[in-house]
């Protein structure tokens, strides 16, 4: 026979059991770490749950989603802009941000990363509409510095803090690339075509200053050379005075001497005109009577002095 009551009091004690089991799950709450939580009590406001165990008020306290608070990288889609000279570019974002508050994250803004999203491209619109093309490519690290300083300032109020933004492409018309490519092309021509004028003049310079220095090192050798020559042709005409002084040749031995050395004065190459000396005449003279009867060498035969 089944008894009533015990059956009623087994199933009030697990109905306890499982009410408890309920309150303390829902008042137990563990936060991982770099998460936070937003609680509210009656639908206000209450704590920021920090990581680890906490403990609510189960049927009055509601945790909302957790927030993570590490940094976080989004990457948004390309985004149409037009320059200052009216073109239109196609410009990829990469933003770097941290949730710093929870609270004001939760509260301040409904979707704080489709915010940001917007602000990113209206900021970037307005930084890249100010320039032309060619400073837009060139001014990636200008560009970066302008959106973070913008929407930092922007998202301050959102709990949030954008540390980097970073401009991942900047695409230009496909007209505007083949124009680019073909100046890029053109200035690399007419560098390679300086480069190989330098070479060049280089050279030239080069093999000149070596034949300069050539010729200089061939005229200093041909000045010493005949410095040397004039110097061997002094000694040597000092050695044959000395020995004609130290034999005391009489005037028919020197007279003798002189005629030798005149064919010699004869050879160059560069004598057009050859003048002859009035020593010539004394020397063929002195010959002349020397050789004669009535000259010394007749008078020495017949033992009489020489007129």
């Amino acid at each position: 026979m089944i008894d009533v009551p015990t059956i009623i009091v087994t199933i009030v004690v697990a109905a306890v059991a499982i009410f408890v089991i309920v309150v303390i799950a829902r008042s137990i709450r563990i936060i991982p770490q770099a998460y936070s939580g937003v609680v509210e009590r009656l639908g206000r406001y209450h704590k920021t749950l920090t990581p680890g165990l906490n403990v609510l008020v189960p049927f009055i306290d509601r945790l909302r989603p957790l927030v993570d608070m590490r940094e976080q990288v989004v990457s948004f889609p390309p985004q149409p802009v037009i320059t200052e000279d009216n073109l239109v570019v196609s410009i990829d974002t990469v933003v770097y941000f941290q949730v710093t508050d929870a609270r004001a994250a939760t509260y301040e803004i409904a979707n704080y990363l489709g915010a940001v999203e917007q602000l990113t491209t209206t900021t970037l619109r307005n930084v890249v509409g100010g320039l032309n093309l060619e400073e837009a490519l060139t001014s990636r690290d200008n560009i970066n510095g302008q959106l973070r300083i913008v929407l930092d300032e922007a998202t301050g109020k959102w709990g949030i803090r954008v540390s980097r933004v970073e401009l991942k492409a900047i695409d230009p018309p496909v007209s505007i690339q083949d124009s680019m490519e073909k100046q890029m092309r053109a200035e690399r021509d007419r560098r390679a075509a300086i480069l190989t004028a330098e070479g060049t003049k280089q050279s030239a310079i080069l093999e000149a200053e070596g034949l300069r220095q050539a010729e200089i090192l061939r005229a200093e050798g041909d000045a010493k050379a005949a410095v040397l020559r004039a110097q061997g042709e002094a000694e040597a005409i000092q050695t044959v005075f000395r020995a004609i002084h130290e034999g005391d040749a009489d005037p028919k031995l020197l007279a003798y001497q002189y005629l030798q050395t005149l064919p010699q004065l004869a050879q160059g190459q560069a004598n057009k005109l050859w003048i002859v000396p009035s020593e010539l005449t004394e020397a063929l003279k002195g010959i002349g009577k020397a050789f004669t009867p009535g000259g010394a060498a007749g008078a020495r035969a017949e033992g009489q002095p020489p007129q």
